[in-house]
Protein backbone atom coordinates (compact mmCIF):
# COMPACT_ATOMS: atom_id res chain seq x y z
CA UNK A 1 0.00 0.00 0.00
CA UNK A 2 1.39 3.23 -1.03
CA UNK A 3 0.04 6.43 0.41
CA UNK A 4 1.40 9.44 -1.19
CA UNK A 5 4.06 11.55 0.67
CA UNK A 6 2.29 15.10 -0.86
CA UNK A 7 -0.89 13.82 0.31
CA UNK A 8 0.63 13.83 4.06
CA UNK A 9 2.41 17.13 3.79
CA UNK A 10 0.21 19.19 2.18
CA UNK A 11 -1.29 21.79 5.06
CA UNK A 12 -4.72 21.32 5.96
CA UNK A 13 -6.49 24.50 5.55
CA UNK A 14 -7.38 26.38 9.21
CA UNK A 15 -10.81 26.63 7.85
CA UNK A 16 -11.11 23.20 6.55
CA UNK A 17 -11.00 21.06 10.30
CA UNK A 18 -13.92 20.17 12.15
CA UNK A 19 -13.02 22.40 14.65
CA UNK A 20 -13.28 25.81 15.53
CA UNK A 21 -9.47 27.97 15.32
CA UNK A 22 -9.49 30.72 16.90
CA UNK A 23 -7.29 33.81 16.26
CA UNK A 24 -4.50 33.00 18.30
CA UNK A 25 -4.22 29.48 17.28
CA UNK A 26 -4.13 30.94 13.67
CA UNK A 27 -1.10 33.04 14.97
CA UNK A 28 0.60 29.49 16.74
CA UNK A 29 0.01 27.67 13.29
CA UNK A 30 1.04 30.43 11.16
CA UNK A 31 4.74 30.61 13.02
CA UNK A 32 5.27 26.92 13.00
CA UNK A 33 4.37 26.21 9.69
CA UNK A 34 7.65 25.29 8.43
CA UNK A 35 8.04 22.72 11.36
CA UNK A 36 4.42 21.74 11.28
CA UNK A 37 4.68 19.98 7.65
CA UNK A 38 8.23 18.87 8.02
CA UNK A 39 6.70 16.43 11.42
CA UNK A 40 3.99 14.99 8.15
CA UNK A 41 7.27 14.63 6.18
CA UNK A 42 9.46 12.67 8.20
CA UNK A 43 10.01 9.22 7.00
CA UNK A 44 8.79 7.22 10.25
CA UNK A 45 5.42 9.09 9.32
CA UNK A 46 5.76 7.76 5.91
CA UNK A 47 6.11 4.12 6.73
CA UNK A 48 4.08 4.40 9.39
CA UNK A 49 1.17 5.54 7.38
CA UNK A 50 1.89 2.69 4.64
CA UNK A 51 2.69 0.29 6.99
CA UNK A 52 5.94 -0.83 6.27
CA UNK A 53 7.06 0.58 9.35
CA UNK A 54 9.92 -1.60 10.66
CA UNK A 55 8.49 -3.78 14.31
CA UNK A 56 11.41 -2.35 15.97
CA UNK A 57 11.01 1.44 15.25
CA UNK A 58 7.54 1.21 15.94
CA UNK A 59 8.43 -0.48 19.24
CA UNK A 60 10.69 1.85 20.35
CA UNK A 61 8.55 4.57 19.57
CA UNK A 62 6.06 3.42 21.57
CA UNK A 63 7.77 2.86 24.56
CA UNK A 64 8.93 6.30 24.43
CA UNK A 65 5.41 7.57 23.73
CA UNK A 66 4.00 5.51 26.82
CA UNK A 67 6.56 7.46 29.26
CA UNK A 68 5.82 11.29 27.46
CA UNK A 69 1.97 10.24 27.78
CA UNK A 70 2.95 10.63 31.56
CA UNK A 71 4.84 13.80 31.52
CA UNK A 72 1.94 15.13 29.27
CA UNK A 73 -0.59 14.20 31.78
CA UNK A 74 1.45 15.80 34.48
CA UNK A 75 1.55 18.98 32.75
CA UNK A 76 -2.01 19.32 31.89
CA UNK A 77 -2.90 18.63 36.08
CA UNK A 78 -0.33 20.95 36.92
CA UNK A 79 -1.96 23.71 34.59
CA UNK A 80 -5.37 22.48 36.69
CA UNK A 81 -4.17 23.79 39.79
CA UNK A 82 -3.33 26.85 38.03
CA UNK A 83 -6.86 27.82 36.67
CA UNK A 84 -8.95 29.72 38.30
CA UNK A 85 -12.32 28.84 36.98
CA UNK A 86 -13.48 25.51 38.16
CA UNK A 87 -14.67 24.02 34.63
CA UNK A 88 -11.01 25.04 33.40
CA UNK A 89 -9.51 22.95 36.40
CA UNK A 90 -12.03 20.33 35.76
CA UNK A 91 -11.53 19.99 31.71
CA UNK A 92 -7.66 19.88 32.56
CA UNK A 93 -7.87 17.25 34.84
CA UNK A 94 -10.09 15.50 32.48
CA UNK A 95 -7.05 15.83 29.81
CA UNK A 96 -4.39 14.75 32.22
CA UNK A 97 -6.68 11.39 32.63
CA UNK A 98 -7.10 10.84 28.81
CA UNK A 99 -3.52 10.82 28.40
CA UNK A 100 -3.09 8.19 31.39
CA UNK A 101 -6.22 6.07 30.90
CA UNK A 102 -7.67 6.21 27.27
CA UNK A 103 -4.49 6.15 25.34
CA UNK A 104 -2.75 3.45 27.60
CA UNK A 105 -5.55 1.17 26.52
CA UNK A 106 -3.49 1.73 22.76
CA UNK A 107 0.10 1.06 24.44
CA UNK A 108 -1.30 -2.47 26.44
CA UNK A 109 -2.61 -3.49 23.53
CA UNK A 110 0.66 -3.31 21.57
CA UNK A 111 2.54 -4.28 24.48
CA UNK A 112 1.32 -7.72 24.04
CA UNK A 113 1.87 -7.88 20.85
CA UNK A 114 5.30 -6.22 20.59
CA UNK A 115 7.01 -7.86 23.74
CA UNK A 116 6.67 -5.08 26.37
CA UNK A 117 5.39 -4.81 29.71
CA UNK A 118 4.23 -1.97 32.05
CA UNK A 119 7.49 -2.73 34.43
CA UNK A 120 9.60 -2.25 30.72
CA UNK A 121 7.88 1.26 30.31
CA UNK A 122 8.74 1.72 34.26
CA UNK A 123 12.44 1.21 33.85
CA UNK A 124 13.00 2.93 30.19
CA UNK A 125 15.68 5.40 29.64
CA UNK A 126 14.54 8.49 28.06
CA UNK A 127 16.15 9.42 24.83
CA UNK A 128 17.76 12.81 24.77
CA UNK A 129 14.64 14.07 22.52
CA UNK A 130 11.85 13.18 24.54
CA UNK A 131 13.58 14.10 27.88
CA UNK A 132 14.13 17.45 26.57
CA UNK A 133 10.30 17.55 25.16
CA UNK A 134 9.09 16.83 28.72
CA UNK A 135 10.96 19.31 30.64
CA UNK A 136 9.56 22.24 28.26
CA UNK A 137 6.14 20.99 28.93
CA UNK A 138 6.82 20.68 32.61
CA UNK A 139 8.74 23.88 32.76
CA UNK A 140 5.85 25.72 31.25
CA UNK A 141 2.92 24.34 33.15
CA UNK A 142 5.04 25.06 36.34
CA UNK A 143 6.51 28.83 35.68
CA UNK A 144 4.68 30.18 32.61
CA UNK A 145 1.36 32.48 32.40
CA UNK A 146 -1.34 30.12 31.49
CA UNK A 147 -1.63 30.97 27.82
CA UNK A 148 2.51 29.85 27.84
CA UNK A 149 1.89 26.19 29.30
CA UNK A 150 -1.41 25.35 27.72
CA UNK A 151 0.68 26.42 23.98
CA UNK A 152 3.06 24.39 25.14
CA UNK A 153 0.91 21.54 25.25
CA UNK A 154 -1.61 21.83 22.23
CA UNK A 155 0.56 21.04 19.44
CA UNK A 156 1.10 17.51 20.73
CA UNK A 157 -2.80 16.44 20.51
CA UNK A 158 -3.05 18.64 17.54
CA UNK A 159 -0.77 17.24 15.08
CA UNK A 160 -1.87 13.84 15.70
CA UNK A 161 -5.43 14.48 14.90
CA UNK A 162 -4.54 16.14 12.04
CA UNK A 163 -2.49 13.74 10.79
CA UNK A 164 -5.51 11.35 11.70
CA UNK A 165 -7.41 13.10 9.53
CA UNK A 166 -5.16 13.53 6.53
CA UNK A 167 -5.02 9.67 6.54
CA UNK A 168 -8.47 9.18 6.83
CA UNK A 169 -8.92 11.51 3.46
CA UNK A 170 -6.26 9.39 1.84
CA UNK A 171 -6.73 5.90 3.04
CA UNK A 172 -10.96 6.00 4.03
CA UNK A 173 -10.61 2.38 5.03
CA UNK A 174 -8.04 1.28 6.85
CA UNK A 175 -6.43 -2.55 5.46
CA UNK A 176 -7.90 -5.39 7.74
CA UNK A 177 -3.48 -6.28 7.73
CA UNK A 178 -2.22 -3.37 8.23
CA UNK A 179 0.15 -3.75 11.09
CA UNK A 180 -0.52 -0.48 12.50
CA UNK A 181 -4.64 -0.02 12.42
CA UNK A 182 -5.46 0.35 15.73
CA UNK A 183 -3.20 3.30 15.99
CA UNK A 184 -4.36 4.79 12.69
CA UNK A 185 -8.27 4.23 14.05
CA UNK A 186 -7.69 5.90 17.22
CA UNK A 187 -6.07 9.15 15.79
CA UNK A 188 -9.04 9.65 13.12
CA UNK A 189 -11.86 9.11 16.05
CA UNK A 190 -14.33 12.00 15.91
CA UNK A 191 -13.96 12.37 19.80
CA UNK A 192 -10.78 14.15 19.22
CA UNK A 193 -12.82 17.34 17.73
CA UNK A 194 -14.78 17.94 20.57
CA UNK A 195 -11.54 17.62 22.63
CA UNK A 196 -9.43 20.25 20.22
CA UNK A 197 -12.13 22.90 20.51
CA UNK A 198 -12.49 22.99 23.78
CA UNK A 199 -8.58 22.87 23.94
CA UNK A 200 -8.35 26.01 21.58
CA UNK A 201 -10.95 27.45 23.44
CA UNK A 202 -9.38 28.22 26.07
CA UNK A 203 -5.86 28.76 24.52
CA UNK A 204 -7.49 31.61 22.67
CA UNK A 205 -9.48 32.68 26.17
CA UNK A 206 -6.21 32.85 28.03
CA UNK A 207 -3.71 34.51 25.44
CA UNK A 208 -6.56 37.57 25.58
CA UNK A 209 -6.02 37.84 29.39
CA UNK A 210 -2.42 37.72 28.70
CA UNK A 211 -0.32 40.95 28.20
CA UNK A 212 1.79 41.60 24.20
CA UNK A 213 4.74 39.66 25.99
CA UNK A 214 3.19 36.23 26.74
CA UNK A 215 1.41 36.04 23.76
CA UNK A 216 4.59 36.27 22.20
CA UNK A 217 6.20 33.86 24.13
CA UNK A 218 3.27 31.65 23.91
CA UNK A 219 3.69 31.50 19.87
CA UNK A 220 7.52 30.48 20.95
CA UNK A 221 6.48 27.79 22.90
CA UNK A 222 3.65 26.31 20.27
CA UNK A 223 6.78 26.38 18.14
CA UNK A 224 8.93 24.87 20.47
CA UNK A 225 6.79 21.61 21.11
CA UNK A 226 6.06 21.19 16.98
CA UNK A 227 9.84 21.19 16.72
CA UNK A 228 9.56 18.42 19.54
CA UNK A 229 7.44 16.57 18.05
CA UNK A 230 9.47 16.04 15.31
CA UNK A 231 11.94 15.39 16.97
CA UNK A 232 9.85 12.50 18.83
CA UNK A 233 9.79 10.72 15.21
CA UNK A 234 13.19 11.14 15.02
CA UNK A 235 14.10 9.70 18.21
CA UNK A 236 12.41 6.53 16.62
CA UNK A 237 13.51 6.31 13.21
CA UNK A 238 17.00 6.51 14.61
CA UNK A 239 15.81 4.52 17.63
CA UNK A 240 18.27 7.01 19.47
CA UNK A 241 20.26 6.56 22.81
CA UNK A 242 22.82 8.53 24.79
CA UNK A 243 26.04 8.78 23.12
CA UNK A 244 27.82 8.16 26.39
Amino acid sequence: MSVSADALEAPTPLDAYPFAVPPFAVRCMEAAHDAWGAAFGHPFVQALAEGSLATDRFRFYQMQDARYLEAFADAAALIATRCPRPADKEWFIDAARLALVVERELHAEYGATLGYTPDDIRTLTLTPNNRAYQDHMIRQAQTASLVEATAALTPCPWLYVDLGQRLARVLPEIPDDHPYADWLATYRDPSFNEYMDHLLTRLQRFAEAADDAARQRAVAAFRTSVRYEWMFWEQAWTQQAWPV
